[in-house]
């Protein structure tokens, strides 16, 4: 299991890049918009939230996805817990997770991770390691995957077949996947673990993104 630490640059000191895999943690033309069109509504989010509802994801690195899943999940007064559990390799440290999230602070609750601030309304469960090797150990079951590694052209070991088969075999009947990405050998992947797959519309400059569902 890796113990290694996200390794940063930062552009005009706000937007994290990866050093390691050379690739920014959210768009530049908007994270929080990318977040709710890819993942959100790629999801078929708020509207299936229900109590109990489980997003699992690949890749946490700043956290955004699961504070913009928090706010529409409470912004649609669900009664009951949120589950979110999240496979990260290489997690970023508590300052620089501070300095990424900051422009978030006054429209997410920010606090719930930078802080430590309790809520009752939800889990969060971020699990360290190599998804390769913690994934297929998971005792869960998502009802929705954000698949958020960094671009499979640099990342290519998060994207892979056996990968995206263990997506499935962690995924609830009928539960649902979607990526910022419409690489044709990630959808394959998806479709050979047995999603049926559809190319939308992307966000921003990505003229396409991908989502799934599993039968």
């Amino acid at each position: 299991m890796s113990d290694q630490q996200a390794e940063l640059e930062w552009r005009d000191g706000m937007i994290p890049v990866s050093r390691r895999f050379d690739d920014p943690y959210f768009s530049l033309q908007g994270g929080l918009d990318e977040t709710r069109h890819v993942f959100l509504a790629g999801n078929d989010l708020p509207a299936r939230f229900a109590d109990g509802f489980h997003v699992a994801e690949l890749g946490f690195g700043t956290g955004l996805n699961f504070l913009a899943t928090l706010q529409a999940w409470r912004a649609a007064g669900i009664t009951g817990r949120l589950h979110f559990t999240s496979f990260e390799a290489y997690p970023m440290a508590t300052d620089d997770l501070s300095q990424a999230l900051a422009p978030f602070a006054d429209v997410l609750p920010v606090d719930i991770l930078t802080n430590g601030v309790a809520a009752d309304d939800v889990t969060l469960t971020v699990i360290k390691g190599d998804a390769r090797d913690t994934l297929p150990m998971w005792q869960g079951r998502a009802d929705a995957w954000y698949l958020d590694g960094f671009s499979p052209a640099k990342n290519p070991e998060l994207w892979n077949p056996a990968l995206m088969r263990a997506v499935a075999d962690h995924t609830a009947k009928g539960g649902t996947a979607a990526t910022y990405t419409a690489a044709g050998h990630v959808r394959r992947s998806l479709e050979l673990a047995g999603f049926a797959v559809e190319r939308v519309t992307g966000f921003g400059r990505k003229r396409h993104m991908t989502r799934a569902r599993l039968g």
